[in-house]
């Protein structure tokens, strides 16, 4: 049974179609990245799921339950980490905490002290006074001391520095390999790949690629560098070379498809070095947003 399951999602704000048919599911122990500029859609869909907001149309279930008919048996077993963080300015992140634990009922207090503690938060101080980051770190710490078996991280990572991101992704390491499912929405490229086992691309409300991170990355145009002893030749013809420039000895071009014909034409002509980038997750991006249609 799929942890999350949506099929033709749809949500309009009178003229302004937010969400336009999307499907997508989460089995137990998956980390899915769900990856989009902002705007795409991805917060409009987990708000959808999570029943904050209603759908125009489309079915949404968790843990193989209606979310509108048994939302509030369903959403005991998730742990959600919002995109926009209000906290009460009062009390302090560890009253926050406390309250939390209580209404959740399922905290473990060892797990709660040690993610407090590699997360750096000062449970002392009141929530008036946290920046973006640490207020962000009170809702992460909310989140993994739960037993929670679905994880929804919407931007989780705002505003934490690049030791405390490798940490985060530590926890969803851990999550997972304790059958957590883990839906993890984010324009960030790189802790995508670092993280998930499958991506889903929006763009203005659509899925527009969806699979593994080494199957979009497949998708990429790879960054080609020859250096000749001589001026570049033209290697305009060779198919799958695109965005071609000689500067000099050198050529700098993007590739797709077969390596067949490039390496051919290469060997044919001796350069002196050749590199050719594997591609991330990055380029895979940028390639479906340039040939998509808006």
């Amino acid at each position: 049974m799929s942890i999350v399951e949506i099929r033709g999602l749809v949500k309009d704000y009178g003229k302004v179609h937010a969400v336009r048919g999307i499907d997508l599911d989460v089995e137990p122990g998956e980390v899915v990245g769900f990856l989009g500029p902002n705007g795409a859609g991805k917060s409009t869909t987990i708000r959808c799921l999570l029943d904050l907001i209603r759908p125009t149309a489309g079915t949404l279930r968790l843990f193989g339950a209606d979310t509108r008919k048994h939302g509030v048996a369903a959403r005991q077993k998730v742990a959600y980490v919002p995109a926009e963080l209000r906290l009460p300015p009062r009390a302090t992140a560890g009253e926050l905490l406390d309250v939390l634990a209580r209404l959740r009922g399922d905290c473990d207090a060892a797990r709660r002290a040690d993610v407090t503690a590699r997360l750096g938060l000062d449970p002392t101080k009141p929530a008036k006074g946290l920046s973006t980051g640490n207020r962000r770190k009170v809702a992460l710490v909310g989140a993994f001391m739960s037993r929670a078996e679905l994880l929804v991280l919407d931007e989780p990572t705002s505003g934490l520095d690049p030791l405390l991101q490798q940490v985060f992704r530590d926890l969803v390491g851990e999550a997972k390999g304790r059958g957590t499912a883990v839906l993890l929405s984010s324009h960030s490229l790189a802790e995508v790949q670092r993280t998930a086992d499958r991506a889903v691309v929006l763009r203005s409300g659509q899925v527009v690629a969806r699979g593994t991170v080494d199957e979009l990355r497949g998708t990429a145009a790879q960054r080609v560098e020859a250096v000749f002893g001589a001026a570049a030749p033209d290697l305009s013809a060779v198919p799958g070379l695109t965005d071609l420039r000689r500067d000099g000895r050198r050529v700098h071009a993007r590739f797709t498809g077969p390596p067949e014909p490039l390496l051919t034409a290469l060997a044919a002509v001796r350069p002196l070095s050749v590199e050719i980038a594997e591609p991330d997750l990055e380029d895979a991006f940028r390639t479906l947003y340039e040939e998509q249609p808006s």
